[in-house]
Protein backbone atom coordinates (compact mmCIF):
# COMPACT_ATOMS: atom_id res chain seq x y z
CA UNK A 1 0.00 0.00 0.00
CA UNK A 2 2.27 2.79 -1.27
CA UNK A 3 -0.34 5.58 -1.29
CA UNK A 4 -3.20 4.72 1.07
CA UNK A 5 -6.44 6.66 1.29
CA UNK A 6 -6.61 8.17 4.79
CA UNK A 7 -9.78 8.92 6.73
CA UNK A 8 -9.39 11.31 9.67
CA UNK A 9 -11.56 10.77 12.74
CA UNK A 10 -12.10 13.60 15.24
CA UNK A 11 -14.21 12.77 18.30
CA UNK A 12 -16.02 15.74 19.86
CA UNK A 13 -18.28 16.13 22.87
CA UNK A 14 -18.77 19.75 23.96
CA UNK A 15 -19.70 23.07 22.37
CA UNK A 16 -17.16 24.70 24.68
CA UNK A 17 -14.56 23.58 22.14
CA UNK A 18 -16.42 24.93 19.09
CA UNK A 19 -13.57 27.10 17.82
CA UNK A 20 -11.05 24.32 18.52
CA UNK A 21 -13.14 21.84 16.53
CA UNK A 22 -13.33 24.18 13.54
CA UNK A 23 -9.56 24.74 13.75
CA UNK A 24 -8.91 20.98 13.87
CA UNK A 25 -11.01 20.39 10.75
CA UNK A 26 -9.35 23.32 8.97
CA UNK A 27 -5.92 21.87 9.70
CA UNK A 28 -6.97 18.59 8.08
CA UNK A 29 -8.33 20.41 5.04
CA UNK A 30 -4.99 22.24 4.66
CA UNK A 31 -2.88 19.07 4.51
CA UNK A 32 -0.21 18.80 1.81
CA UNK A 33 -1.36 15.21 1.35
CA UNK A 34 -5.18 15.43 1.30
CA UNK A 35 -7.38 13.22 3.45
CA UNK A 36 -10.04 11.11 1.80
CA UNK A 37 -12.57 12.41 4.34
CA UNK A 38 -12.92 13.84 7.83
CA UNK A 39 -15.38 12.24 10.23
CA UNK A 40 -16.63 14.26 13.20
CA UNK A 41 -18.09 11.85 15.76
CA UNK A 42 -20.28 13.60 18.35
CA UNK A 43 -20.50 11.99 21.77
CA UNK A 44 -24.17 12.07 22.87
CA UNK A 45 -24.66 15.82 22.44
CA UNK A 46 -27.63 16.53 20.18
CA UNK A 47 -27.23 20.34 20.02
CA UNK A 48 -23.57 19.98 19.02
CA UNK A 49 -24.49 17.31 16.46
CA UNK A 50 -27.08 19.61 14.87
CA UNK A 51 -24.76 22.61 14.90
CA UNK A 52 -21.90 20.73 13.24
CA UNK A 53 -24.23 19.17 10.68
CA UNK A 54 -25.32 22.68 9.66
CA UNK A 55 -21.75 23.97 9.65
CA UNK A 56 -20.56 21.29 7.23
CA UNK A 57 -23.72 20.54 5.25
CA UNK A 58 -22.11 21.87 2.05
CA UNK A 59 -18.91 19.86 2.48
CA UNK A 60 -18.44 16.57 0.66
CA UNK A 61 -15.26 15.82 2.63
CA UNK A 62 -16.61 16.30 6.17
CA UNK A 63 -19.17 13.92 7.64
CA UNK A 64 -20.85 14.45 11.01
CA UNK A 65 -21.90 11.32 12.91
CA UNK A 66 -23.43 10.50 16.28
CA UNK A 67 -21.55 8.13 18.57
CA UNK A 68 -23.37 4.84 18.07
CA UNK A 69 -22.05 3.28 21.28
CA UNK A 70 -21.92 4.15 24.98
CA UNK A 71 -20.66 7.57 26.03
CA UNK A 72 -16.90 7.94 25.83
CA UNK A 73 -13.91 8.36 23.54
CA UNK A 74 -13.40 4.67 22.77
CA UNK A 75 -16.94 4.17 21.51
CA UNK A 76 -16.70 7.38 19.50
CA UNK A 77 -13.56 6.16 17.80
CA UNK A 78 -15.19 2.80 17.11
CA UNK A 79 -18.10 4.62 15.46
CA UNK A 80 -15.62 6.43 13.23
CA UNK A 81 -13.85 3.18 12.38
CA UNK A 82 -17.10 1.55 11.31
CA UNK A 83 -18.08 4.48 9.08
CA UNK A 84 -14.72 5.37 7.53
CA UNK A 85 -13.86 4.43 3.96
CA UNK A 86 -10.09 4.85 4.09
CA UNK A 87 -7.37 2.22 3.98
CA UNK A 88 -5.80 4.03 6.95
CA UNK A 89 -7.60 5.78 9.80
CA UNK A 90 -5.94 8.75 11.50
CA UNK A 91 -7.14 10.13 14.83
CA UNK A 92 -6.84 13.79 15.83
CA UNK A 93 -7.89 15.35 19.14
CA UNK A 94 -10.69 17.90 18.95
CA UNK A 95 -8.54 20.57 20.63
CA UNK A 96 -5.50 20.11 18.40
CA UNK A 97 -4.31 21.30 15.00
CA UNK A 98 -2.12 19.29 12.67
CA UNK A 99 0.89 20.65 10.83
CA UNK A 100 0.64 20.71 7.04
CA UNK A 101 2.66 17.51 6.43
CA UNK A 102 1.02 15.46 9.21
CA UNK A 103 -0.76 13.00 6.91
CA UNK A 104 2.15 12.86 4.45
CA UNK A 105 4.46 11.55 7.16
CA UNK A 106 1.83 9.07 8.30
CA UNK A 107 1.39 7.78 4.74
CA UNK A 108 5.15 7.31 4.29
CA UNK A 109 5.19 4.89 7.21
CA UNK A 110 2.85 2.47 5.46
CA UNK A 111 5.18 1.73 2.54
CA UNK A 112 6.27 -1.28 4.63
CA UNK A 113 3.34 -3.75 4.63
CA UNK A 114 4.26 -4.90 8.14
CA UNK A 115 3.53 -1.47 9.60
CA UNK A 116 0.10 -1.48 11.22
CA UNK A 117 0.17 1.83 13.08
CA UNK A 118 2.01 5.15 12.89
CA UNK A 119 1.86 7.83 15.58
CA UNK A 120 3.29 11.32 15.75
CA UNK A 121 4.55 14.04 18.08
CA UNK A 122 2.14 16.18 20.08
CA UNK A 123 3.34 19.62 21.22
CA UNK A 124 1.55 21.52 24.03
CA UNK A 125 0.03 24.96 23.56
CA UNK A 126 -0.13 26.32 27.11
CA UNK A 127 -3.08 28.61 27.85
CA UNK A 128 -0.83 30.85 29.94
CA UNK A 129 1.60 31.22 27.04
CA UNK A 130 4.41 29.14 28.52
CA UNK A 131 5.06 25.92 30.40
CA UNK A 132 4.59 26.28 34.17
CA UNK A 133 8.07 26.32 35.77
CA UNK A 134 7.24 23.35 37.98
CA UNK A 135 5.76 21.12 35.20
CA UNK A 136 8.26 18.40 34.14
CA UNK A 137 8.49 17.49 30.45
CA UNK A 138 8.64 13.84 31.55
CA UNK A 139 4.96 14.17 32.51
CA UNK A 140 3.63 15.89 29.39
CA UNK A 141 1.43 12.82 28.88
CA UNK A 142 -0.66 14.30 31.72
CA UNK A 143 -1.84 16.96 29.24
CA UNK A 144 -2.03 14.61 26.25
CA UNK A 145 1.35 15.47 24.73
CA UNK A 146 4.58 13.72 23.79
CA UNK A 147 6.74 13.39 26.88
CA UNK A 148 10.48 13.51 27.44
CA UNK A 149 11.88 9.98 27.30
CA UNK A 150 10.38 8.87 24.00
CA UNK A 151 13.11 8.25 21.41
CA UNK A 152 13.42 10.80 18.57
CA UNK A 153 12.99 10.17 14.85
CA UNK A 154 10.95 7.36 13.31
CA UNK A 155 11.16 4.49 15.78
CA UNK A 156 9.38 1.26 16.59
CA UNK A 157 7.29 1.40 19.77
CA UNK A 158 4.98 -0.78 21.85
CA UNK A 159 2.07 1.60 21.38
CA UNK A 160 1.17 4.86 19.69
CA UNK A 161 -0.49 7.74 21.57
CA UNK A 162 -4.18 8.03 20.75
CA UNK A 163 -4.61 11.77 20.15
CA UNK A 164 -2.13 11.71 17.25
CA UNK A 165 -2.16 8.27 15.69
CA UNK A 166 -3.10 6.25 12.64
CA UNK A 167 -3.87 2.58 12.00
CA UNK A 168 -4.39 0.40 8.98
CA UNK A 169 -8.01 -0.61 8.66
CA UNK A 170 -6.87 -4.23 8.74
CA UNK A 171 -5.52 -3.66 12.26
CA UNK A 172 -9.07 -3.38 13.51
CA UNK A 173 -10.10 -6.46 11.54
CA UNK A 174 -7.38 -8.37 13.38
CA UNK A 175 -7.62 -6.92 16.88
CA UNK A 176 -11.09 -5.40 17.10
CA UNK A 177 -11.74 -1.82 18.17
CA UNK A 178 -10.95 0.31 21.18
CA UNK A 179 -12.04 -1.17 24.51
CA UNK A 180 -14.77 0.80 26.24
CA UNK A 181 -14.46 1.38 29.98
CA UNK A 182 -10.76 2.27 29.86
CA UNK A 183 -10.53 5.67 28.16
CA UNK A 184 -12.13 9.04 28.75
CA UNK A 185 -15.80 9.82 29.27
CA UNK A 186 -16.04 13.55 28.62
CA UNK A 187 -14.26 15.42 31.41
CA UNK A 188 -15.58 13.21 34.21
CA UNK A 189 -12.91 10.53 34.13
CA UNK A 190 -9.41 11.63 33.07
CA UNK A 191 -8.46 8.06 32.25
CA UNK A 192 -6.41 6.86 29.31
CA UNK A 193 -4.49 3.89 27.90
CA UNK A 194 -7.18 2.65 25.52
CA UNK A 195 -4.70 2.92 22.64
CA UNK A 196 -2.07 1.05 24.68
CA UNK A 197 -4.45 -1.84 25.26
CA UNK A 198 -5.42 -1.94 21.58
CA UNK A 199 -1.81 -1.89 20.39
CA UNK A 200 -0.86 -4.76 22.69
CA UNK A 201 -3.84 -6.80 21.48
CA UNK A 202 -2.80 -6.03 17.91
CA UNK A 203 0.78 -7.24 18.28
CA UNK A 204 -0.39 -10.35 20.10
CA UNK A 205 -2.74 -11.19 17.26
CA UNK A 206 -0.14 -10.24 14.63
CA UNK A 207 3.34 -10.72 16.17
CA UNK A 208 5.10 -9.52 13.03
CA UNK A 209 3.27 -6.19 13.14
CA UNK A 210 5.36 -3.02 13.39
CA UNK A 211 4.11 0.07 15.23
CA UNK A 212 5.95 3.33 14.67
CA UNK A 213 6.17 6.86 16.01
CA UNK A 214 7.42 9.44 13.52
CA UNK A 215 8.17 12.70 15.30
CA UNK A 216 7.83 14.66 12.04
CA UNK A 217 4.05 14.04 12.13
CA UNK A 218 3.33 16.96 14.45
CA UNK A 219 0.16 18.29 15.99
CA UNK A 220 -0.24 21.17 18.45
CA UNK A 221 -2.52 20.41 21.39
CA UNK A 222 -4.25 23.09 23.44
CA UNK A 223 -3.76 22.83 27.22
CA UNK A 224 -6.48 24.77 29.07
CA UNK A 225 -5.62 26.83 32.11
CA UNK A 226 -7.35 24.37 34.44
CA UNK A 227 -4.83 21.69 33.44
CA UNK A 228 -1.80 23.81 34.24
CA UNK A 229 -2.28 23.33 38.00
CA UNK A 230 -0.88 20.70 40.32
CA UNK A 231 -4.37 19.55 41.31
CA UNK A 232 -5.08 18.35 37.77
CA UNK A 233 -1.56 16.89 37.53
CA UNK A 234 -2.25 14.79 40.61
CA UNK A 235 -5.73 13.77 39.46
CA UNK A 236 -4.52 12.69 36.04
CA UNK A 237 -1.56 10.76 37.47
CA UNK A 238 -3.87 8.85 39.81
CA UNK A 239 -6.25 8.09 36.95
CA UNK A 240 -3.33 6.83 34.87
CA UNK A 241 -2.51 4.34 37.60
CA UNK A 242 -6.10 3.11 37.57
CA UNK A 243 -5.96 2.84 33.77
CA UNK A 244 -2.74 0.82 33.88
CA UNK A 245 -4.42 -1.61 36.27
CA UNK A 246 -7.22 -2.12 33.73
CA UNK A 247 -4.73 -2.62 30.91
CA UNK A 248 -2.70 -5.10 32.97
CA UNK A 249 -5.86 -7.04 33.75
CA UNK A 250 -6.72 -7.15 30.04
CA UNK A 251 -3.33 -8.00 28.50
CA UNK A 252 -1.13 -9.06 31.45
CA UNK A 253 1.51 -7.17 33.41
CA UNK A 254 4.46 -8.18 31.23
CA UNK A 255 3.25 -6.31 28.16
CA UNK A 256 0.96 -3.94 30.04
CA UNK A 257 3.86 -2.42 32.00
CA UNK A 258 6.82 -3.13 29.70
CA UNK A 259 7.46 0.46 28.62
CA UNK A 260 6.53 1.85 32.03
CA UNK A 261 9.35 -0.05 33.72
CA UNK A 262 11.99 1.66 31.57
CA UNK A 263 10.26 5.01 32.05
CA UNK A 264 10.18 4.61 35.85
CA UNK A 265 13.71 3.28 36.26
CA UNK A 266 15.60 5.42 33.73
CA UNK A 267 13.68 8.45 32.47
CA UNK A 268 12.19 9.66 35.74
CA UNK A 269 15.33 9.35 37.93
CA UNK A 270 17.20 11.35 35.29
CA UNK A 271 14.46 13.96 35.42
CA UNK A 272 14.70 14.23 39.20
CA UNK A 273 18.46 14.62 38.93
CA UNK A 274 18.08 17.42 36.36
CA UNK A 275 15.57 19.18 38.55
CA UNK A 276 17.82 19.02 41.60
CA UNK A 277 20.77 20.23 39.55
CA UNK A 278 18.71 23.16 38.26
CA UNK A 279 17.69 23.96 41.83
CA UNK A 280 21.33 23.93 42.92
CA UNK A 281 22.12 26.36 40.08
CA UNK A 282 19.20 28.60 41.15
CA UNK A 283 17.31 27.99 37.91
CA UNK A 284 13.53 28.57 38.10
CA UNK A 285 11.36 25.56 38.92
CA UNK A 286 14.10 22.97 39.39
CA UNK A 287 13.00 21.84 42.83
CA UNK A 288 9.35 21.98 41.76
CA UNK A 289 9.98 19.73 38.77
CA UNK A 290 11.90 17.22 40.85
CA UNK A 291 9.12 17.22 43.45
CA UNK A 292 6.40 16.91 40.83
CA UNK A 293 8.09 13.85 39.31
CA UNK A 294 8.28 12.16 42.72
CA UNK A 295 4.68 13.09 43.53
CA UNK A 296 3.48 11.94 40.11
CA UNK A 297 5.17 8.55 40.47
CA UNK A 298 3.76 7.98 43.96
CA UNK A 299 0.26 9.07 42.95
CA UNK A 300 0.20 6.92 39.81
CA UNK A 301 1.55 3.96 41.81
CA UNK A 302 -1.21 4.47 44.36
CA UNK A 303 -3.83 4.46 41.61
CA UNK A 304 -2.35 1.28 40.15
CA UNK A 305 -2.41 -0.51 43.52
CA UNK A 306 -6.00 0.54 44.21
CA UNK A 307 -7.12 -0.41 40.70
CA UNK A 308 -5.37 -3.79 40.90
CA UNK A 309 -6.89 -4.69 44.24
CA UNK A 310 -10.36 -3.73 43.08
CA UNK A 311 -10.19 -5.62 39.80
CA UNK A 312 -8.99 -8.72 41.63
CA UNK A 313 -12.09 -8.52 43.82
CA UNK A 314 -14.26 -8.05 40.76
CA UNK A 315 -15.14 -4.49 41.77
CA UNK A 316 -14.93 -1.44 39.45
CA UNK A 317 -11.38 -0.10 39.25
CA UNK A 318 -12.55 3.43 39.95
CA UNK A 319 -15.41 5.62 41.04
CA UNK A 320 -16.09 8.96 39.35
CA UNK A 321 -16.08 10.82 42.68
CA UNK A 322 -12.74 9.33 43.64
CA UNK A 323 -11.06 10.28 40.36
CA UNK A 324 -12.43 13.81 40.58
CA UNK A 325 -10.76 14.09 43.99
CA UNK A 326 -7.51 12.62 42.68
CA UNK A 327 -7.66 9.53 44.85
CA UNK A 328 -8.07 11.42 48.10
Amino acid sequence: MSDPDISVVICVYTEDRWEDILAAVSSVRAQSRPALETLLVVDHNAPLLDRLAKEYKESAQVRVLANAGPRGLSAGRNTGIAAARGDVLAFLDDDAVAERDWLRHFAEGYTDPRVMAVGGRTVPIWASGRRPHWFPEEFDWVVGCTYKGLPPGRVQVRNVLGGNASFRRSAFDVAGGFATGIGRDGDKRPLGCEETELCIRLTRARPEAILLIDDRAVIHHRVPETREHFGYFRTRAYAEGLSKALVARSVGTDKGLESERRYATRVLPAGVARGLRDAALARPGGAGRAGAIVAGVLTAAGGYVVGTLRTRRGAPAFSVAEIEEGGA
